[in-house]
């Protein structure tokens, strides 16, 4: 798969219009002279969503925080207080 970009305007494509086709379709609308190779990120930027802004935390909400431990999930030392059988 290969991404190209128009550089010239046709009656069915407007310059810019970026499009994801394989190889063996990109080099030959290439070599017609009406589209040139461009990078995928120039695809995925023209496809994606923008996002318009960021969204900021008001300044007198607390912050929460997670201890990570070492221990594996399944062992027996991350209980506190182990039950004991009375039989």
């Amino acid at each position: 798969m290969k991404c190209i970009q128009s550089i010239k305007a046709t009656k069915n494509v407007q310059v810019g219009t970026v499009v994801r086709i394989s190889e063996i379709e990109a080099e030959s609308q290439v070599k017609s002279g009406y589209w040139k190779y461009t990078p995928k990120s120039e695809w995925k930027s023209s496809t994606r969503k923008k996002v318009e802004g960021v969204v900021e935390k008001p300044k007198g909400e607390p912050t929460v925080s997670v201890e990570a431990t070492t221990e594996p999930v399944g062992s027996n030392k991350s209980k506190k207080n182990p039950q004991k059988n009375n039989s």
